[in-house]
């Protein structure tokens, strides 16, 4: 008796017949990538990454020149938060990991009013020097350069800035991130910050009458010396 075939056979989109052959190993192992891959994709991100520049620099050894790459990276969740990282590595990928990891361990929290900065500030460091202003509703980030990529991430909607000093990418940004780090809220540098707003009112009130109660004992004298 002939022996019967007990594989199946699928038909194709051409309707010609073919014998199905189940996935091996490597097969099996690719799937379970696929799926891993996804399911890192779907989980949101809490802090986004931004790199602003990627440098080669070179050491010199015995035997030459070694080429290493730097990278500048900022991360921020747009929610008040804030953090810069550089790094090296011998690929571009290795320096940009380095980079984001540092970022994400020298986060800082910036105290805004509303949608825009506190006060004004204007922050050096070293030969760079970056002024930053507060703005009114609807007047957007004035900024160029590094300073729009890190306020980007930082949730402020309108603000003004320029940058007056050197150009070097690396000192803006610790600029920028120094200038925001210093932003006060606003319950710290008004004037009469430590008495509730009554009280001040009440103190503005009680003076006039101070001096008009102070000023009729010296009408008495003047009679009585008469």
């Amino acid at each position: 008796m002939a022996e019967v075939n007990k594989q199946p056979t699928v038909v194709n989109e051409s309707g010609s017949m073919r014998e199905f052959r189940g996935g091996g190993r490597g097969g099996d192992r690719r799937n379970d990538r696929r799926r891993r891959n996804d399911r890192r994709d779907e989980g949101p991100k809490e802090f986004e990454e931004v790199t602003i520049a990627i440098d080669r620099v070179a050491r010199v050894v015995k035997g030459g020149r070694r080429f290493r790459f730097k990278a500048l990276v900022v991360v921020g969740d747009g929610k008040k938060r804030v953090g810069i990282g550089i790094a090296k590595g011998q690929d571009v990928t290795t320096a940009v990991t380095k980079a984001t990891n540092r970022a994400k361990k020298s986060l800082i929290h910036i105290n805004l009013e509303g949608e825009t900065l506190a006060h004004e500030v204007e922050v050096k460091v070293d030969g760079a020097r970056v002024l930053m202003k507060p703005a009114a509703p609807g007047t957007g980030i004035i900024a160029g350069g590094v300073v729009r990529q890190i306020i980007g991430l930082t949730g402020i909607k309108n603000m003004i800035s320029k940058s007056l000093g050197s150009t070097n990418k690396v000192n803006i940004a610790y600029a920028v991130i120094k200038g925001l780090d210093e932003q006060k809220p606003r319950a710290e540098w008004i004037t009469n910050r430590d008495k509730p707003v009554k009280k001040v009112a009440e103190a503005k009130a009680e003076k006039p009458a101070a001096d008009k109660s102070a000023a009729k004992p010296a009408k008495k004298k003047t009679e009585a010396k008469k």
